[in-house]
């Protein structure tokens, strides 16, 4: 941890704007996530925790569901500590397993259910992980992941699920999705050899016992990439997530609030809106395990949805449809989000028809999610918001670290509650994420900006090489890596490139093989991508050149590449 050994702080005017119904500080419950969900079952037991194509998963229903996956792990041997790998789509299901690990004594690693096998067994082997809850649909992505390994590093226990086993025997007509995701839903695949059965697991009967974990134990591990080299785990405790999850009120959140859970359980933010914080107030969440425009719309106005997290290119997709004079928005009074930046014309339309406001928020899954978000009742459109709930950020010179004015664009580091503890396995990577300013502990987020007069903060560029694709992050290193595999390459680059919906698109500057040039297409190269990663990953853009420009010392010079397609 460096020390910038900066001179005071300088004012944080966002105070003065700070919404006068909030505290500036939470008071953050000394508990673990586990008894959030204990609490809210016992407040509320026949309320529904989620609803999912109109079948309900009541409060006590996911208490008791999670208490007998928490029984099932213990005896298959989950030990406390022990790592389980939750990889699915947003289901009942996804969140009755991570209350489950999290009372069995375990640690959550949510993975993007997008992954292919090449990409799956790292998240195995890093994480040391023994068991795996999954559904029918990825099973076989994660069992050919596990024959890869030695048997030392393989899992031990694998639980696989049903999604439609969580839906109703008889869908509504407004209730049902496209038929393409209704026929993935009711994937029947056969468990693989060795595999348990989701509803086997429950049916059990085992007893989980006393949950030992506290609140500064290690509750969940989600990964992150960087710059260079693989997904690093970042390590969050109950304490750290709880900040965000008892930060609800930001939004005017509490147990009336029913929500859209369409952003992946996965994901930092799916998982601190649509797992955690709903759970803390006891609120319902109408879930979502795909996007489907016309969908979301029908069960916004058949389930009075009051809040609505969700990623800009929704929100665009959403404004583009035919049917939109006919969608019924009117329970709608929170909407906010991140990812990428809401187009102001975007915005102004979606306030001008439905006289909604788009609050942006801004996040990393180091930061559990937000660490800034914009006021409701104050937002500004393409902005980041202000530092929330006890957090402190700053913006400094990225070579000095000395504090610069307002206005100056420089690196945003930012202190808070919610701040994880350390990358897992990776000491240096952690010791280089941090400064000490006055003291106390901040997280460099790799992201420049700037701060206006009224201590809003504004992306204006990264100092980490990440391309933001429809909000999902995809790292250039990884997808350069997964590449390299394919026998028609030789050399590649990933750089950026502009798209007019998803903001930015995956480029790969290529260099053939000897013997694969002028016998390989792009279309070749696409379609061998789609074959060995997740989808979002994907290149959409593929540009062959003899020979990738070099420094003296041997390393590629992607910033040229880039700027050249800038």
């Amino acid at each position: 941890m460096t020390d910038a050994n900066l001179a005071p702080p300088l004012p944080a005017p966002h105070l003065a704007h700070w919404p006068r119904r909030l505290p500036r500080t939470l008071s953050v419950p000394a508990t673990t996530l586990w008894f959030n969900l204990q609490v809210s079952a016992a407040r509320f037991p026949d309320k529904a925790a989620y609803r999912f194509f109109g079948r309900d998963l009541t409060y006590v229903e996911l208490h008791a569901q999670a208490e007998a996956g928490a029984g099932w792990l213990q005896a298959a041997g989950l030990a406390p500590g022990g790592r389980v790998l939750l990889f699915m789509q947003n289901s009942p299901q996804w969140a009755v397993a991570f209350y489950a690990i999290l009372r069995a004594g375990g640690v959550v690693v949510p993975v993007n259910p997008m992954n292919k096998a090449d990409e799956f067994g790292h998240y195995i082997t890093d994480p040391q992980a023994r068991f795996a809850i999954t559904s029918s649909d990825l099973a076989a992505t994660v069992r050919a992941a596990d024959e890869r390994l030695p048997a030392a590093q393989r899992l031990q226990g694998l639980l696989v699920t049903r999604l439609a086993d969580a839906m109703p025997d008889t869908l509504l007509p407004e209730e049902a999705p496209a038929a393409a995701i209704l026929a993935w839903l009711c994937d029947d695949t056969a468990l693989p050899t060795g595999a348990t059965a989701w509803a086997d697991a429950l049916a059990a009967g085992h007893q989980p016992t006393a949950l030992t974990a506290g609140p500064d134990d290690l509750a969940v591990l989600p990964y992150t990439s960087g710059t260079t080299g693989l997904p690093k785990g970042c390590m969050h405790t109950h304490r750290t997530l709880m900040a965000n999850a008892v930060g609800g009120q930001w939004s005017h959140a509490g147990p009336e609030t029913v929500s859209l859970a369409v952003v992946p359980m996965f994901h930092i933010t799916g998982l601190v809106y649509s797992v955690l914080a709903n759970v803390y107030a006891g609120a319902t969440a109408v879930l979502l395990p795909r996007w489907d425009r016309e969908l979301a719309a029908r069960l916004i106005a058949r389930h009075r949805v009051s809040h609505w997290t969700c990623i800009p290119t929704m929100i665009v997709d959403l404004l583009a449809s035919p049917n939109l004079a006919q969608f019924d928005l009117s329970s709608l009074r929170n909407l906010s989000g991140g990812g990428a930046a809401m187009p102001q014309a975007v915005a102004e339309r979606l306030r001008d028809r439905f006289g909604l406001t788009f609050a942006e928020g801004y996040g990393l899954t180091e930061t559990a999610a937000p660490s800034h978000a914009n006021p409701p009742e104050r937002a500004k459109l393409q902005c980041l918001g202000m530092p929330i709930f006890g957090v402190d950020s700053r913006i400094v010179d990225p070579e000095t670290l000395q504090e610069l004015p307002d206005g100056e664009t420089g690196e945003i580091v930012t202190a808070g509650p919610m701040l994880f503890q350390a990358y897992w396995g990776h000491p240096e990577a952690t010791k280089a994420a941090f400064i000490e300013i006055g003291g106390k502990r901040f997280f460099r987020t790799g992201d420049l900006g700037r701060r206006d007069d009224e201590g809003y903060f504004f992306l204006t560029d990264r100092l980490k090489r990440m391309i933001n694709a429809s909000g999902f992050k995809v790292w250039p290193s990884e997808v350069e890596l997964l590449l390299y595999q394919c026998p028609a390459v030789q050399e590649a680059c990933i750089i950026a490139a502009k798209d007019a919906y998803r903001g930015e698109t995956v480029k790969a500057v290529v260099v053939l093989r000897p013997e694969a040039r002028g016998r390989t297409a792009d279309e070749d190269i696409i379609a061998w991508a789609r074959e060995h990663m997740a989808a979002y990953k994907v290149p959409r853009q593929v540009q062959f050149v003899d020979a990738l420009p070099k420094s003296g010392s041997g390393k590629v010079m992607w910033r040229l590449l880039q700027d050249l397609e800038v």
